[in-house]
């Protein structure tokens, strides 16, 4: 274990994407254990699209920020962490955290399973495609699906998902050709496009001619102004975020055509995963003999180094990342 440990803290609010000026790296002593607490080393960071919401307001200034993690318990003074366990706990953007039980999960390690999958596709973001599909959309076998946003983290687990579900054809859209080709050649989509080469309506429509019954939004904008018209009579919007929106505070409200909503009797529902923790296990029961058997893979943008964490951060606001975005603590 090291001498010394790490935090990043936000120094200031950005107007649109932020810098490598907005946070800083601080150096302190390695933290002790109170009474009730284990001191955990960090192994594997989570950077995601809300954290950009975050700095909004949510997170403090001069504060170390907050996100999914997984480390190793490597001290402990209370009986219901065991030195060596692997848990998992939101004490992020840090390389070591002291930590109450209940503010951790451990991580029970299914037999070749990665320990990275924990933190994507058995993680949040693969509990929020899963709730995405199953709860929300309460996907049907045959049923045919369009996904924003499809090259990122929860984009990948949608389509593996929906794939494993049974779903019919699958549509996706990214930002570049290469993401597209991705999508198609790896992930298991139909048809996919990048969303910069043209009107998102008539890209949606050349793609998947025959309409959709479900949207799975993590972007908002334009595309979800495309998937109103292109849905058939009672289908279903899942809106999981609005990235498109998080560095353009100033872009004007998406516009659709609210009549369709009520024409094709429509859902619109959105959803924090949060609320939905409860699934973990059936996550688990789902993905993990998957996983195994290869069926399943998880879509993954390793970094390696805490020193790169803001990098990464930035890296997957400009695109730059296929599936989930993960810092790795260097060897």
């Amino acid at each position: 274990m090291t001498e010394s440990a790490l935090t990043v803290h936000q120094t200031a609010r950005p107007t649109g994407l932020p810098t490598a000026a907005h946070f800083r790296f601080a150096e302190t002593p390695v933290p002790e254990p109170a009474p009730g607490t284990a001191l955990v080393e960090n192994l594997y960071w989570s950077v995601d699209p809300y954290h950009r919401e975050m700095m909004d307001g949510d997170f403090a200034l001069d504060a170390p920020l907050e996100g999914r993690t997984l480390g190793r318990v490597v001290a402990t003074r209370t009986s219901a962490l065991a030195e060596g366990q692997i848990v998992l706990h939101r004490r992020g953007w840090r390389t070591h955290a002291v930590v109450r039980p209940g503010e951790t999960r451990r991580i029970p390690r299914h037999p070749g399973v990665p320990l990275s999958a924990y933190l994507s596709v058995l993680g949040g973001t693969g509990l929020t495609a899963y709730i995405a599909l199953t709860r929300i959309a309460r996907l049907r076998e045959g049923e045919d699906l369009f996904v924003s946003g499809a090259a990122g983290g929860v984009g990948t687990a949608v389509g593996r998902f929906a794939r494993l579900l049974g779903a019919g054809r699958l549509t996706g859209s990214t930002g570049t050709p290469g993401k597209a080709a991705y999508l198609t050649e790896h992930v298991g989509y139909d048809a996919a496009f990048d969303y910069h080469a043209g009107p998102a309506a008539g890209l949606l429509a050349e793609a998947a001619p025959a309409g959709i019954d479900v949207f799975v939004d993590n972007v908002g904008g334009d595309q979800l102004g495309a998937a109103i018209g292109a849905l058939r009579t009672r289908g279903r919007v899942v809106r999981v975020g609005t990235i498109g929106q998080y560095n353009t505070p100033d872009v004007p409200p998406v516009r659709f055509d609210h009549t369709a909503v009520v024409e094709k009797s429509l859902r619109i529902e959105g959803f924090l995963v949060r609320d939905h923790e409860d699934a973990q296990e059936e996550l688990y029961d789902f993905a993990v003999p998957h996983l195994r058997s290869g069926a399943l893979a998880a879509d993954e943008t390793v970094v390696d180094g805490f020193e790169r964490i803001v990098e990464a951060f930035l890296l997957m606001l400009r695109g730059g990342n296929t599936g989930k975005i993960l810092v790795r603590a260097g060897s």
